[in-house]
């Protein structure tokens, strides 16, 4: 047998038996189920939500100010915005938030983990001062900032791709250092040294050989991000800084909050949203450490 096939093999082993803890996990599927049902909804929005998003069709109904009904199941907002079509339209908005913000920290975190884990000298030492620097940064402070700099995006309609590049440019130091320590591990291991010792040049040692024996703790702390992600831009919408032409849970937070002892049914529900869909993605996230851990496996 090859040395190409035995890994291949031993790859896939890996994998089986983590997706065999993980089906055992009862809380890891309860989240996935929780984020499977999410995702559902972001796709399927414009079929499912009686409304357009920011639509006060209600108000000329005569419904504004309503509770919950069999016509609005999660009631109506004193100025005629169905709260369950905006529940809906707030977990598309939300969660493009959290995964494109996801995506671009993890494909900036690894190749800057990567670079830095794998060079010598002054490059890796550069690369390290650089992410140490953004580590320390108040992330949420800058978008409040940059949001209020920037208001002139946000009032027409970019607010939200606005806060998914800030969370990009400052939200990549923590994969980058878990890359980084899992290159210096993996780059000694004899494999490595054996693709070196034929002549394999460095990008093929870097992003054949080592990043894809790293994708386990990269893929765990993704999922993580994903919810803290979605729970920054709430906290920003709610704070009034996000985009006001935009329908968000923190938005609908917001515009309930003064009135929560009257109309709760405004902030009750996108509150419920937000629990749940960040407790999907994090029971998710457990589950996938437990069953991706090396340690743990069978």
């Amino acid at each position: 047998m090859s040395e190409k096939s035995s890994k291949s093999k031993r790859g896939a082993g890996q994998w089986a038996v983590a997706w065999r803890r993980f089906k055992r996990n009862k809380s890891a599927l309860i989240g996935s189920a929780i984020v499977v049902f999410f995702l559902a909804v972001a796709l399927l929005a414009p079929f499912i939500a009686p409304y357009p998003p920011r639509s006060y069709a209600s108000l000329y109904e005569g419904d504004a100010g309503l509770g919950p009904s069999w016509k609005h199941p999660f009631g109506v907002e004193d100025s005629g915005i169905d709260v369950f079509s905006e529940v809906i339209a707030g977990t598309r908005n939300d969660l493009y938030v959290g995964l494109a913000a996801t995506f671009i920290t993890t494909i900036i975190g690894v190749a800057l983990g990567a670079v830095a884990g794998y060079f010598k000298g002054i490059i890796s030492d550069v690369l390290l001062g650089i992410t140490q620097i953004f580590f320390v940064i108040p992330t949420l402070l800058l978008i409040l900032l940059f949001a209020r700099v920037f208001s002139f995006l946000v009032f027409k309609g970019l607010g939200l791709t606005l806060i998914v590049l800030i969370l990009a440019f400052f939200g990549w130091s923590s994969i980058s250092f878990i890359v980084r320590g899992e290159v210096l591990r993996i780059k000694e291991m004899d494999f490595v040294q054996a693709a070196r010792s034929i002549g394999a040049d460095t990008n093929r040692i870097l992003f054949r050989h080592i990043v894809p024996n790293i994708l386990s703790p990269v893929i765990v702390v993704s999922t993580l991000n994903i919810a803290g992600f979605i729970l920054t831009e709430v906290v920003v919408s709610f704070l009034g800084f996000g985009d006001p032409n935009t329908a968000t849970w923190g938005l609908l937070l917001n515009e309930g909050f003064s009135f929560v002892r009257t109309d709760w049914w405004v902030s009750l529900f996108p509150g419920l949203a937000v629990v749940f869909c960040v407790l999907g993605f994090n029971l998710m996230g457990d589950g996938l450490s437990d069953a991706l851990n090396p340690r743990l496996r069978e």
